[in-house]
């Protein structure tokens, strides 16, 4: 069993998770401060708990805000990224909805975590930001990310190649963005009203189907939709069994 992820209230730690609601688990990204080993423990503490009862119905709501301000500082390593990264993935990977509420400018490891989300809710005005230090764009897989949701746009090539943040319409339409609350506390309600009662490897398995439609072919993707479609209908027949 993993170690459950206990509620805290610190003003001061800008990454952390939160466990105060039994069925919403709070992970709350500060985009101003850098990727660091804090940062890495915050997701996967947030993970953890998502993962340690799969059959209970949970959302994850991971509050974002924030952009970095000035240079980056010294010290960041490749493997600190990585470690970053792989965390950012797991959560993209969770059995659970996991929905962004973002508020402000959003950049840095907020817009990494923003983007790794299932759902996402933009509490105001909200300015999507790739960030811009040493006369070039942050690399990370938040471009890839954008890539994945429209490399053709124009909004997302200047984000990319020029720093030029995305302005809330533009999110909006391009989907990076699904809908706008007028606070913070609307944002928050729609966040347990939009993840549904789906969760566990089901939803897993539906989130993997949508993202692998958009590079496999149809004869290629119809036996892993079967399988799903076989373990839907077992499933089905315990139900009504029991």
């Amino acid at each position: 069993m993993k170690n459950s992820v206990r509620a805290t209230s610190s003003a001061t730690s800008p990454q952390q998770a939160d466990r105060t609601d039994p069925d919403v688990l709070l992970l709350r990204i500060d985009g101003r401060r850098p990727i660091s080993a804090e940062s890495v423990s915050a997701v996967n503490g947030v993970c953890d708990a998502a993962e340690d009862d799969t059959a209970r119905t949970r959302v994850v709501v991971v509050e974002v805000s924030g952009s970095p301000e000035g240079q980056r500082p010294e010290g960041l390593t490749v493997a600190m990224v990585s470690k970053w990264e792989r965390a950012l993935r797991r959560l993209e990977r969770l059995p659970a909805p996991t929905v962004a509420v973002v508020d402000g400018d959003c950049g840095g490891t907020a817009l990494d975590a923003l983007l790794a989300t299932d759902y996402r809710i933009a509490a105001g005005a909200v300015r999507l930001v790739v960030p811009v230090d040493g006369g070039a764009t942050w690399p990370g897989m938040a471009l890839y990310r954008l890539a994945q949701r429209g490399a053709g746009a124009s909004a997302i090539r200047r984000a990319v190649l020029f720093g030029t943040p995305v302005e809330l319409a533009e999110a909006l339409e391009l989907q990076l963005l699904d809908e706008v609350a007028a606070d913070r506390a609307g944002a928050h309600t729609l966040a347990a009203t939009r993840a549904g009662a789906v969760s566990g490897s089901e939803l897993a398995i539906r989130r993997q189907l949508l993202d692998d439609a958009v590079t496999t072919g149809f004869d290629e993707a119809l036996g892993v939709h079967l399988a799903a479609c076989d373990r839907a209908l077992r499933r089905a027949a315990v139900g009504v069994a029991s």
